[in-house]
């Protein structure tokens, strides 16, 4: 079992940019869940740094942050559940 929270894995995709909003409660946020291989079990959700929107990502029931840049750029964005 890989414990996590949403907290943990979007501050870490987030890279050092603050969160300035997202659709996630205080507690949903904190919940811990399993991020490891079976059913998805994190809630949901959208959030947004200055520069970024990051969304969860699910393969195989393996969780994870995927993100984007929040204005147009040259930046290409990966396939995303497909690793």
């Amino acid at each position: 079992m890989e414990k996590t929270t949403w907290k943990d894995l979007i501050e870490s995709a987030a890279q050092g940019e603050p969160v300035v909003a997202c659709t996630l409660s205080e507690e949903e946020m904190n919940r811990e869940f399993d991020r490891g291989y079976g059913l998805p079990q994190g809630t949901p959700f959208t959030a947004w740094t200055k520069t970024r929107v990051l969304f969860p990502v699910c393969y195989d029931g393996a969780e994870w942050v995927g993100s984007a840049p929040r204005n147009p750029s040259d930046e290409v964005t990966e396939h995303q559940g497909s690793w």
